[in-house]
């Protein structure tokens, strides 16, 4: 176990030969709208931006402040890099996309000379040599792939006793606004890595939360997608009922405009046949005073003290860019959560092995039961911290043809829509505004995720709704989110309305990679 380990860190280790580490840390890369127009000025070039996003990576993810938001970056980053120059050079630019870094969750294959891990040992041979879909759109567009983002392992499915931001492949992903904090998850790489500065944008994936709640947790604008926008094939993946690639970034406009390059149809996934009716520029309507005159539900959970202070400061600015805030109550959600199980963990032991069936000859895991195994076998680095009773119990679970899955199936979604329905047409809102989840929790190897307040991720996620978070500012040292939920296809309105807040209230905080959160005085007493 330990050679198997040592090899994937020999490999993260050669790939990032190219750029050699700093005695200081590189400038953070531009902001994606900032640093286009920086290279349509001449200024600078995607090779140039390239290196130092690398560069920086180099500095901090491994020593420094030893983020780990990356598994291994992108031999190919540099020349990808050097076409999108070629191409501006010649009045050939691709858009707004073209040239500019963008992380990708180490769940989604590039075609380029890199595993797809998920972060499990058991994929450390996944060489697909193949784009996802939703990667080929991307390379359309001209983004250069910098690196494959580290991610709580299997999308956080294994255990409900798993610590957020965690794999075998490479390590813990740390929050960079406090060290000894959870990074959320399982998209944390995807977080870290954009929070930290190493490329303006990234792709996260989500099942429940995955995308926003490390947006949120890393003081970041993240989209779960209106299911069936985005393709998932070629994604490792948990369940077709919610599973979708979501895009994050610093700001809203740069979210929209990666978002804007990611919809579209795709014949290999069925759920996303309409998905070309949405393809558009999601970024051309954004506005300042898109919210004048909107009506907007406010549904207000129980939350700490320092959250709601926050909440409040942000329905304040709400309402100065004009929106009309309408109070409604939280739906009862009868056995929402255990319906939710049912469907999860019956779409991962059917969906897990329709997507292994595909991988490689050198990937010996072809099942569930095949990656259970694995793990046992390879206990010391695969669960030195939690074990794998959700992928036990998912082994467990009947196959997609039987009834009881089906009734959940149906019943969980008609539960979450009527339930989101119901609080917008009560408002006669456009969207609802929530907090995105509590604060930052501690990372705990021992008793591993400590949620705590409020989390607005289940009702859209098992929906199909789309979900959208904006930074909000600090909370006792800790970035916490703003939730926008709105209905089917209303993702646009989600980002203008997201816009407005963000244009207003100008919220979103800078990490100082602080080593613990700065929660200000009071910790000695009062002598």
């Amino acid at each position: 176990m330990r050679r198997l380990a040592l090899s994937l860190l020999i490999t993260v280790a050669a790939l990032s030969q190219p750029v050699a580490a700093q005695n200081r840390i590189e400038a953070p890369v531009p902001s994606a709208a900032d640093l286009q127009a920086q290279m349509a000025a001449g200024t600078i070039t995607s090779v140039a931006a390239t290196r130092a996003a690398l560069a920086r990576i180099a500095a901090m993810d491994r020593q420094g402040p030893t983020l780990r938001a990356v598994i291994a970056v992108n031999p190919d980053a540099l020349a990808q890099a050097a076409a999108a120059d070629a191409r501006r050079k010649a009045g050939r630019s691709l858009g707004p996309l073209d040239g500019v870094p963008v992380l990708v969750k180490d769940n989604i294959e590039t075609a380029d000379p890199l595993p797809t891990t998920a972060g499990s040992l058991a994929l450390a041979a996944n060489v697909t040599r193949r784009d996802a879909p939703v990667i080929a759109r991307l390379r359309a567009a001209g983004a250069v792939i910098l690196a494959k983002a580290n991610l709580s392992e299997w999308a956080n499915i294994r255990s409900d006793k798993a610590m957020s931001g965690w794999s075998a492949v490479a390590g813990l992903v740390r929050n960079p606004y406090a060290l000894d904090r959870s990074a959320c998850g399982s998209s944390s790489g995807s977080g870290v890595g954009v929070a930290a500065g190493y490329a303006p944008l990234a792709i996260g994936t989500e099942t429940d939360g995955s995308v926003v709640c490390p947006s949120a947790m890393n003081g970041l604008v993240g989209l779960k997608p209106t299911m069936g926008l985005v393709s998932r094939t070629h994604v490792v993946p948990i369940s077709h009922s919610q599973d979708t690639p979501g895009p994050m970034a610093t700001n809203v406009r740069d979210t929209a405009l990666l978002f804007s390059a990611m919809v579209g149809s795709d014949p290999a996934d069925a759920e996303t046949a309409g998905a070309d009716r949405y393809r558009r520029d999601y970024a051309a309507n954004l506005s300042p005073a898109a919210l004048k005159g909107v009506r907007v539900a406010v549904l207000r959970p129980e939350m700490p003290a320092a959250l709601a202070e926050r909440f409040d400061a942000a329905l304040a600015v709400l309402k100065r860019a004009g929106a009309v805030l309408v109070p409604v109550e939280a739906p009862s959600l009868p056995n929402l959560g255990a319906l939710e199980t049912a469907v999860l963990q019956t779409e991962l032991k059917a969906d897990l092995a329709a997507y292994l069936a595909t991988t490689p000859a050198a990937v010996k895991v072809r099942t569930l039961a095949d990656v259970i195994a694995f793990n046992k076998a390879h206990a010391e680095a695969e669960m030195p911290f939690f074990a794998q009773e959700t992928f036990e119990a998912a082994e467990a679970r009947p196959p997609l043809t039987d009834a009881a899955y089906l009734d959940a199936r149906a019943a969980s979604r008609q539960i979450a829509r009527a339930a989101l329905d119901g609080m917008l047409e009560k408002a006669k809102a456009v969207t609802l505004v929530t907090p995105t989840y509590g604060m930052p929790w501690l990372s705990d190897p021992v008793y591993g995720d400590q949620f705590q307040g409020p989390s607005a991720s289940e009702l859209p996620a098992v929906s199909g709704y789309p979900h959208l978070t904006v930074p909000m500012g600090l909370a006792r040292g800790l970035p916490v989110g703003l939730s926008f939920i709105g209905r089917p296809f209303a993702d646009g309105d989600l980002l203008r309305a997201g816009f407005a807040f963000e244009q207003a209230a100008h919220a979103r905080v800078a990490p100082r990679f602080l080593p613990s959160a700065d929660v200000g005085p009071g910790l000695g007493g009062g002598r």
